[in-house]
């Protein structure tokens, strides 16, 4: 049976990859809903849609699909985003048997395209192996039936007054057998578990007078059971009593293989074996609508913290140690916890019985002990969440399990090399909802949007001690938000960097600060430089140097002037890409700085591989100049050591005249901090410029 493919999408990336995943496949392409109507019209034949929901008139094709009569048969395979559940939901309310999401993967495809085929060769294989019951109640033609016919009385036996010969192949009886009930009773082949559904439900069609249809399951012969489905309708007499029932009942074995093989593939994640997102959803779902209220909990498992091991094992190592994961929890799975593998890395077992949450607790107790045996070799930890809720009032899946994701971040973050324990409660819940709000207004500004929020610059000067000039701004970014006022930077820049927000926040920061740089050359500062804080996923983005050099040729910026400032724990990540990266800006010639130095990846001895200029020393070695002996302060070796590796040494934080003259005495080059001034506005930074200008004057 030649098959047919129709694919609508719009974009060409997609239709590449779909196609060349079909292979042999005969496959039409439209880029929108109307269009593929057109072809669908044009080629009844066509058997299989895959239909991208992005795709111009989508929803509206779906919609048509449901109501065309010629189309009906059709099986339409949806393409969605996995961050777009409502649009996936939509499209299989709107008649979609199943769905695939980007990023698209060919083994995947192929796999669910081969399913989808044997489930059309099947549904075909039925049509052609049809058959025609006439005379109501003897003459039956059979044409290669792939199962039996049968006329029987309306009792519990289903006592056989007629049976085919196809009987023996799908029971392995003989048709003699089964007469009269001779040898056994055709209810005696059916499964035990749906006898008696199959009696009431005969008694609700002779009632209605309507055609019965149902799968079950029978016990052949030989013990197997087989998938078999039955279509029949019952005879009545002159006087309105049933007389007999007749039918046929065919084998749907390799049919019902397909569609629990299909099932278990849209139900379960392919590397732990473990229930997925997908079925979670739809298990929430029955329970809602079963239920509709009633205690429920989650406790989640976090080990986000295994892709650390990635970059060291590789990919194939760390899965291992998921599936391991998966194996262990398995172990704590009933029916009243359901276990499920819905993102990568987490877990979640989902309660619809407990006693109290000290039951949760103690649950939680376990499973952290038995994965800290697990991980005992491997020294990383994860986080534990809990998150209990009501049906009644809490029905979105996405928003629970976001929460309790924040529980088991925070349990990473409190117990770090450890497994961590944490419930979600209100302090949490408000913690998210700030951090959501955050979020909103640092989207609004990325898109332009700056009428309600604002991302504002301010900018501390940084003094040179060897002619007490200022000789540089680092520029500081600032959010001031309609509902939570002024936010600081150590809150919102971490959301930034963890939303990929800080790409298009961060650019802005470099135009607004090179502005500025020309501003300062304007009021005839041409030797202040400015110094612009860096983050590795901007340090990363592929386009970064060529945005960065076009910012500088249209705001006329000397790349003389400008420093870049990167935390020294991106060299952690991945030390030749940034260094790299970091080496073409110094051949444009600007000058490279490594901010907070002492906090986290640091040594010395690498800072000599490093392609950087200047070393920001961190405001903990400059506040222990309170209160240490100077004899035993290291801060002092520190800024000796990097002058011979050839680095300029800016100190950070000082507040203190007595901090300023150890590191006058030591030879520091630079300090910043509030000594010399708190960050300020543009005005109020060509100010104090003026200030000094006349003092040294």
């Amino acid at each position: 049976m030649p098959f047919q493919i129709l694919l609508t999408s719009n974009s060409a990336a997609d239709i590449a990859n779909i196609k060349e995943a079909l292979g042999h496949y005969h496959a039409f392409v439209s880029a929108s809903g109307d269009e593929a109507m057109e072809i669908l019209k044009a080629d009844p034949k066509i058997n299989l849609l895959i239909l991208d929901l992005k795709a111009s008139g989508a929803f509206r094709l779906l919609e048509a699909l449901k109501t065309d009569d010629c189309l009906k048969k059709l099986r339409t395979v949806i393409l969605t985003d996995s961050e777009d559940p409502e649009s996936e939901s939509k499209g299989l309310q709107l008649g979609a048997i199943d769905f695939l999401r980007r990023p698209i993967s060919p083994e995947a495809l192929k796999a669910r395209i081969k399913v989808h085929l044997s489930l059309l060769r099947a549904e075909k294989a039925l049509e052609e192996e049809s058959f025609l019951l006439l005379d109501r109640s003897k003459t039956v033609f059979l044409h290669h039936l792939p199962g039996l016919a049968y006329r029987c009385d309306f009792d519990r036996n289903w006592t056989m007054r007629y049976v085919s010969e196809g009987c023996y192949n799908l029971t392995g009886y003989r048709p003699e057998s089964l007469l009269f009930n001779r040898d056994i009773s055709y209810n005696d082949i059916i499964a035990p578990e749906y006898r008696d559904f199959l009696w009431n439900r005969w008694h609700e069609v002779v009632k209605t007078k309507e055609p019965f249809r149902h799968e079950y399951e029978i016990i052949t012969a030989s013990g197997q059971r087989r998938w078999v489905i039955e279509m029949g309708q019952p005879i009545f007499n002159e006087n309105g009593e049933v007389e007999a029932l007749e039918g046929i009942v065919l084998d749907i074995a390799a049919r019902k293989a397909a569609e629990i093989a299909l099932k278990h593939s849209l139900e379960h994640d392919r590397w732990t074996g473990l229930y997925n997102r997908d079925y979670l959803e739809s298990v929430f779902a029955d329970d809602l609508r079963r239920n509709g209220k009633g205690r429920r909990a989650f406790v989640g498992i976090n080990l986000s913290t295994v892709e650390i091991l990635t970059v060291q094992y590789g990919f194939q190592y760390t899965q291992g140690l998921i599936s391991k994961t998966a194996e262990t929890l398995s172990n704590y799975y009933n029916s009243k916890r359901i276990l499920f593998y819905p993102n990568q890395n987490r877990f979640a077992f989902y309660f619809t019985d407990y006693r109290d949450k000290e039951e949760l607790l103690d649950f939680a107790k376990e499973i952290e002990e038995a994965l800290e045996r697990l991980f005992r070799m491997e020294r990383i930890g994860g986080g534990i969440g809990i998150l209990e809720f009501d049906l009644a009032t809490e029905s979105n899946l996405n928003t629970l399990l976001h929460r309790l994701l924040v529980a088991s971040e925070k349990a990473i973050k409190m117990y770090e090399k450890e497994i961590g324990i944490c419930f979600y409660d209100e302090e949490l819940e408000a913690a998210v909802n700030r951090e959501r709000e955050i979020t909103n207004a640092l989207h609004r500004i990325a898109d332009g949007d700056e009428s309600c929020d604002r991302l504002f610059l301010e900018y501390q000067p940084i003094l040179n001690l060897e002619d007490d000039r200022i000789c540089c701004f680092e520029t500081l970014a600032r959010l001031q938000t309609e509902k939570l006022g002024l936010v600081s930077p150590l809150e919102f820049i971490p959301l930034a960097e963890k939303t990929k927000l800080i790409v298009p926040l961060g650019e802005k920061i470099i135009e607004e600060s090179f502005r500025f740089q020309r501003k300062l050359r304007e009021q005839g500062f041409k030797d202040v430089s400015i110094a612009v804080n860096i983050s590795l996923i901007q340090l990363l983005s592929p386009d970064f140097t060529e945005r960065l050099f076009a910012l500088m040729r249209e705001t006329g910026t000397d790349p003389a002037k400008v420093v870049i400032e990167i935390t020294e724990s991106v060299f952690s990540e991945n030390f030749e890409a940034v260094n790299s990266i970091i080496e073409k800006l110094r051949e444009a010639g600007m000058h490279i700085a490594i901010d907070d130095f002492g906090t986290g990846y640091s040594s010395l001895a690498r800072e000599r591989e490093l392609q950087v200029d200047c070393i920001k020393l961190a405001k903990a070695f400059i506040d222990k100049l309170l209160t240490l002996d100077w004899s035993k302060a290291i801060t002092g070796d520190i800024i000796s050591m990097a002058h011979k590796l050839g680095h300029c040494i800016v100190a950070e934080g000082v507040e203190h005249e007595i901090q300023l003259q150890y590191l006058r005495k030591h030879h520091c080059d630079r300090v910043q901090g509030f000594l010399i001034s708190k960050p300020l506005d543009e005005t109020a930074a060509i100010e104090l410029l003026y200030k000094y200008k006349k003092k040294s004057s």
